[in-house]
């Protein structure tokens, strides 16, 4: 998304950055919002209908394993994922807040577009076995935030020499990163597995 929306693109298109970058912030974060509270209710309406909610640590248990199968998926076969993109042809097409949003929606739900790792998969299944639309809604908002901030923090970039810097050190750092987010997720499992052994 980098590459597409810039300082240096949205001056060639004679779009606004702040506006499309704001637009894209806001379509992220309610998007995500949006999909972590519906699969909190999904969540409380099927635990409703077998009698009750799961025990916090059954809730636990299965946040663990997720995490844990995930990370074997994201070694080996790769996590389930539909093979699309968002539109370039909007860029051309509509104005700088239109395409913002329309963007940052696709993105912000994690899984409109392709799905790069697993745990966009597990945030999605802690949210609906969280069994509440209020923390569904919390965690789908920490989610899609979280995948508008690398916009945003281009916001410095004034030149194609700056921006072709800054897409090299991305893709330099795409290893580290996947490393990281594996890591934090092995975290989340381990974490969740010693609660429910204490």
């Amino acid at each position: 998304m980098l590459s597409s929306i810039s300082p240096v693109g949205e001056a060639s298109r004679q779009q606004r950055w702040s506006v499309t970058v704001a637009a894209y912030v806001v379509g992220s974060a309610s998007a995500g919002a949006m999909t972590g509270a519906l699969l909190g209710l999904l969540g409380s309406t099927g635990w409703t209908l077998a009698g009750r909610l799961p025990s916090a640590t059954a809730q636990l248990v299965g946040i663990g394993s997720l995490a844990t199968i995930g990370l074997v998926l994201d070694a080996t076969s790769g996590v389930p994922s539909i093979h699309r993109q968002v539109d370039d042809r909007w860029l051309t097409t509509y104005r700088g807040w239109v395409y913002g949003i329309g963007f940052g929606a696709q993105l912000g739900t994690g899984v409109a577009t392709i799905v790069p790792a697993s745990i966009v998969w597990v945030t999605w299944a802690t949210a609906a076995l969280s069994g509440s639309v209020r923390t569904g809604g919390l965690i789908g908002l920490v989610f899609g935030v979280a995948r508008a901030l690398p916009l945003v923090a281009a916001g410095r970039i004034r030149t194609v020499a700056a921006l072709r810097r800054t897409l090299a050190g991305v893709d330099a750092a795409r290893e580290r990163a996947s490393l990281v987010t594996r890591l934090g997720q092995m975290g989340v499992a381990l974490a969740a597995f010693v609660v429910v052994v204490r």
